[in-house]
């Protein structure tokens, strides 16, 4: 399986690109025993002003060609984000518009992103999915937002979500169907007839 990770991150280091990296392990421990994996990472920053030389020319640079793609030709796609002002950046949406509006039908795609607040979590629904679903591609259902907080806590709640997205992009990109977790707890309604056959 071939592997894309978009990473729209700034700075060196970047949080958004150790989550990518973690959604990246996740993905692979997901994959089938003996499966081998190719990941390619595309880190957004290094290629920012090719992505803005495309938007204006309308010609991408070998380096931009290069990272197309490796995105469009993957079988798989790992996107995250730093969320600024609320919004994915400006640096992610705009490498999105380069792509041709076909070239992502029917990819499977785990979204993630990361801020400094919890607050803006809902970017993942409300800017990252229709994004994609624009594209046609195919968001699993458990994106990641990583906040602050979230990287000094011990980090547990985050990496079951980080595990479970990518169980969801390895199981989704093998074909196989999702089956979701079984729940932890017994409905109310099996409680009840279990008193019943007293």
């Amino acid at each position: 399986m071939k592997l894309a990770v978009v990473t729209a991150g700034l700075s060196v280091p970047s949080s958004t690109r150790l989550l990518a990296d973690r959604l990246a392990a996740a993905t692979i421990n997901g994959v089938a025993a003996g499966s081998p994996v190719e990941v390619n990472v595309v880190e957004l920053r290094d290629i920012a002003l090719d992505v803005t030389k495309n938007l204006l020319t309308g010609f991408p640079s070998p380096d931009l060609r290069q990272a197309i793609e490796t995105v469009t030709g993957a079988d798989a796609l790992i996107a995250v984000t730093p969320v600024f002002t609320a919004g994915y950046s400006g640096l992610f949406k705009s490498f999105f518009d380069v792509l041709d509006a076909e070239s992502l039908v029917g990819k499977p795609v785990l979204l993630g992103a990361t801020g400094g607040t919890e607050r803006h979590s809902l970017v993942l629904d409300y800017q990252l999915r229709p994004l994609f679903g624009y594209l046609k591609a195919d968001p699993v259902a458990t994106g990641v937002y990583a906040a602050s907080s979230d990287w000094g806590s011990g980090e547990g709640a985050l990496q079951r979500r980080i595990e479970r997205a990518g169980g969801e992009l390895a199981t989704l990109a093998a074909g196989r169907p999702v089956v979701p977790e079984t729940p932890s707890f017994v409905p109310f309604d099996q409680l009840l007839a279990s008193t019943q056959d007293r």
